[in-house]
């Protein structure tokens, strides 16, 4: 901010913003005195950890910062003061002429509301048209937002949709009434790279047409990509704001350093993230350096022989999502399976758990069959096949402790008090918590905990394989940074062979030995990381490089078209 000429511009502008929770002695801030603005065709990012107050400030631009919260300083949008407005005057205001998309639209959509209805609500509480003009504008938007088969979705559970399908219909029902400012926290995290794309499209139109947006993200290409102008959060506090290119090419806070160190991608393949860039260290050989023609002398952990699996949709119409996939996995390697939303990688790793059964093909483990076992004939063999979902707070019991979830995964034959004790003690050791989150609840954790616990978990009956299905794509890029090393550690001390998938490339090239390249259910393309990277061959892997963002770290306009750094 500097001056009231210049803040005399702004649509939106805080000054001196403070958020804290409780009161008295007790009194926690959260958010210490920020000062920011942004323009009508203008895009603000705010980028920092998680924890650093960038959402808590998100909320308390629309009235939403939570139940015993305190908001203090100034803030006006569009010449009205915020902080004096009352609950009628926000509901007029939210949806219409301030738009907000929530980060996690698993929670944030009506579990047994279709999801047409519930883009189609904002249009009806606003008086937008009649029902026959909101149900076509509920497809148009759909579509705009990239689902496919839109008439078909908006009848569909968001339950029975994918985590990047539910993202992109809380993106629609957003930018349902064209507001004049966006307010979006974290939109593109469940997104593959094409949607991603896609998306950034649509919000830079936005833009053009002289819409404003705040974007808080901890993707600091897509922040790259679409932001004119960037505040980096810490500890509830600006550390550093500017242009995006002076703030991402040329960082002056350490912070902002680290946090550009952390971005997974193929020059740091074999190292630690979390360590900074100018003191990185290797990874263990072994992760390193997998490739060992050693390596194929054992035969294959895990053997997937033309998988298939149908379903039916609402529309009666069956649809194959897995079509004839098969691939090898090999002990103590990585293998990366990436494609787009709905492109079947989910679904192939379900198979592979034997949580979903296969229509046609199998799944050999150790040579011996698998999916095609019962239950029972499976489950002594179920230890050696573990998993780590997305998020992990919804697969815990929330009324659980950390003590109570990991003695629930370990054998059976870990009988003794002592020895399940000492157990989970050395679980803690080996993914970095210490002894004193053995009686927390999953709530009570941040999101870097709870997956370290999720990890801890998979590793409980002492796994060769664990299936790890989206494990980081909702950390910030520090934490992520902290998980895929430990994700090594553990891959170098233990001989784990994981099954990766990812719709990040990044995390994918750093993390993967091989790579499966699948899109509508069909492998189009597999083999070495880094060849596929350097010089894909299927026209469908050239167009997911070619659409993948990369951070401007070059003074490049921030404007410029999606990326992929092949130089990097």
């Amino acid at each position: 901010m500097t001056g009231q000429r210049e803040q005399d511009t702004y649509l939106l502008s805080a000054t001196d913003l403070r958020v804290s929770f409780g009161s008295g002695a007790a009194a926690r801030e959260v958010v210490s005195g920020i000062s920011f603005g942004v323009r009508a065709g203008e895009c603000l990012a705010i980028v920092g950890q998680s924890g650093s107050g960038k959402s808590v400030t998100a909320r308390a631009l629309l009235g939403l910062a939570g139940d015993g919260s305190q908001v203090s300083g100034q803030l006006e949008f569009a010449g009205l003061d915020l902080t004096s407005m009352s609950e009628r005057q926000w509901r007029a205001i939210r949806g219409v002429r301030i738009g907000f998309i929530l980060q996690d639209a698993l929670v944030s959509l009506d579990a047994v509301r279709p999801v047409g209805r519930e883009i189609a609500e904002p249009l009806r509480l606003h008086k937008y048209g009649n029902p026959a003009t909101r149900r076509a504008r509920v497809i148009e938007l759909l579509r705009q937002v990239g689902v496919p088969e839109p008439e078909m979705r908006a009848r569909q559970l968001p339950g029975e949709l994918s985590g990047g399908l539910r993202q992109r219909a809380l993106i629609a029902t957003a930018i349902a009434l064209d507001p004049q400012l966006l307010i979006a926290d974290e939109p593109t995290t469940a997104l593959d790279v094409t949607i991603q794309a896609q998306i950034i499209g649509l919000l830079r139109e936005s833009k053009r047409r002289g819409r404003a947006l705040i974007v808080i993200s901890h993707d600091l290409a897509v922040v790259s990509t679409l932001a004119d102008r960037v505040a980096v959060m810490r500890d509830g506090e600006i550390v550093e704001q500017g242009r995006t290119a002076d703030i991402l090419g040329n960082p002056q806070h350490p912070y902002t350093q680290s946090l550009l160190d952390a971005i997974p991608s193929a020059h740091s393949r074999g190292t630690r993230l979390s360590e900074p860039a100018t003191l990185r260290g290797r990874l263990p050989a072994s992760f390193a350096a997998k490739q060992r023609e050693s390596d194929r002398d054992a035969p294959p952990l895990l053997t997937a022989n033309g998988l298939v699996k149908r379903y039916k949709g609402p529309d009666g119409k069956v649809r194959t999502v897995v079509d004839k996939v098969s691939f090898e996995l090999w002990p103590g390697e990585t293998l990366g399976v990436v494609g787009e939303s709905g492109s079947g990688k989910t679904t192939t790793g379900r198979i592979v758990l034997a949580v979903t059964r296969p229509d046609e093909g199998e799944v050999l483990l150790n040579g011996q069959p698998w999916t095609n076992l019962t239950e029972g004939q499976r489950r002594s063999r179920r230890r050696h096949i573990g998993v780590v979902y997305q998020d992990p707070l919804s697969s815990f019991d929330p009324r659980w402790t950390v003590r109570r979830i990991l003695t629930d995964a370990l054998p059976a034959e870990q009988a003794s008090a002592r020895a399940r004790a000492e157990r989970i003690r050395e679980l803690l050791h080996q993914v970095g918590l210490s002894e004193d989150m053995l009686e927390r609840r999953p709530l009570l954790l941040s999101g870097g905990q709870r997956q370290r616990v999720a990890i801890a978990r998979a590793l409980a009956p002492a796994p060769e394989i664990i299936v790890c299905d989206e494990p980081v794509s909702a950390l910030d890029v520090s934490i992520q940074a902290q998980v895929l090393d430990l994700f090594a550690d553990l891959q170098d001390e233990l001989g784990l062979s994981y099954i990766f998938i990812s719709h990040d490339l990044g995390v994918i090239h750093h993390m993967s030995d091989r790579v499966l390249v699948m899109t509508a259910g069909r492998v189009v393309e597999q083999g070495d990381a880094d060849q596929i990277f350097s010089h894909p061959a299927a026209p469908y892997t050239q167009r997911l490089l070619e659409a993948l963002p990369r951070v401007a770290l070059d003074g490049e306009l921030a404007d410029r078209e999606p990326a992929y750094d092949r130089s990097a």
